[in-house]
């Protein structure tokens, strides 16, 4: 796999001179983002033998979400909203629902059954209803009849400190009080070598800053590349881009998986999640007042709102019960599979 890392320099070296080629530049960035996401992999998986399932999945999760924060920043301050809230709801989804999923099925089908800490996973879910709710109720507000429009600034910024709040209280639950519950098998040190705690976090590191500069290349090339190949914007933004920019984590959590280690892909995957929800749409509400041409609501389309309300509905039961095997991974990437569908049947749909 090191040898696609030939496919950075091509693509930085095709994005300056062949700029129009947005098929060509799309597939470069999309095969180079790969390998980086493959050292990612590794580097976390070292983390999590030192620090614990919950701490290297939360690591991972956080590396992975910053292309995703960049990016959204980028569409941000060019005034791209519609684009940033499928973006977000399209990571949120994938994360759930492709990433899960795939995990789920891997491990499933190398081990039969898989067990994770139902009370950590349960309070995991717990989080996600949480941001489903987020969600529809400022939806629900643009939505009624004989209220004032002018609230829905104000009522965004205000449900985005809350739930930039608990974010944090999820963090001291997850990390300090609570750390038992998302520890996992990681901590026995019996998975292989690991890297030490700096090489790691220096291959963390140096891998996010050239995943972030390839997905920004692919971002800016897979609408233009999306409308070569007849595809909605929405398609693009809630699927193409969505699991191109979670290939961190998906790699990362479906090879934990494969070792019998589903606590740390659940902590990666559901963790992804949350992190999305909780922190980068409230903190991306709360910057545009700083940064953007107007001020970003939380007031997501029904499309998109409805998108994740029903993978809400099936991955808070997976997360609850302890256990996994290979069918209920199946079925969330069935869901998955049909809400793509369905985008993709609908070429006038927008986000």
């Amino acid at each position: 796999m090191n040898w696609l890392l030939l496919f950075v320099p091509l693509t930085v070296v095709l994005e300056h001179l062949a700029p129009d080629r947005h098929l060509l530049v799309f597939a470069a960035s999309a095969i180079a983002v790969i390998p980086l996401a493959s050292w990612m992999s590794r580097a976390t998986e070292s983390l999590a033998e030192h620090t614990g399932s919950g701490v290297g999945g939360l690591l991972n999760a956080t590396f992975g979400n910053a292309a995703e924060l960049i990016i959204a920043f980028s569409a941000l301050r060019a005034g791209l909203y519609d684009l940033v809230k499928a973006s977000v709801v399209g990571s949120i989804v994938g994360n759930m629902l492709f990433v899960l999923g795939l995990s789920m099925l891997a491990g499933g089908w190398r081990h039969r059954e898989q067990h994770f800490n139902p009370a950590g996973g349960r309070s995991q879910a717990t989080l996600l209803i949480i941001a489903t709710i987020a969600l529809i109720l400022p939806a629900a507000y643009r939505g009624a009849e004989n209220l004032d429009p002018a609230g829905l600034g104000p009522l965004s910024v205000t449900i985005s400190t809350v739930l930039l709040g608990v974010y944090v209280a999820n963090l001291v639950f997850t990390l300090i009080t609570h750390r038992d519950l998302f520890s996992g098998q990681a901590e026995h040190g019996d998975h292989g070598a690991a890297w030490s705690v700096g090489r790691a976090t220096l291959v963390l590191a140096g891998a996010t800053v050239l995943i972030a500069w390839m997905s920004e290349i692919l971002v800016g090339a897979v609408e233009p590349a999306g409308r070569e190949l007849g595809l909605s914007d929405a398609f693009v933004g809630v699927f193409v881009v969505a699991v191109l920019a979670t290939a961190a984590e998906w790699i990362t959590a479906v090879r934990a998986a494969l070792k019998d280690r589903l606590e740390l892909s659940l902590s990666i995957a559901v963790g992804s999640s949350v992190q999305i929800a909780l922190f980068v749409a409230p903190l991306l509400v709360l910057v545009s007042y700083v940064f953007g041409p107007r001020p970003m609501d939380l007031a997501f389309a029904n499309g998109l709102v409805v998108t994740v309300l029903l993978s809400a509905l099936i991955a808070v039961p997976a997360c609850s019960d302890g256990r996994s095997d290979w069918f209920k991974g199946l079925q969330l990437l069935a869901v998955y599979t049909i809400l793509g569908i369905l985008y993709f049947f609908v070429p006038g749909t927008r986000p």
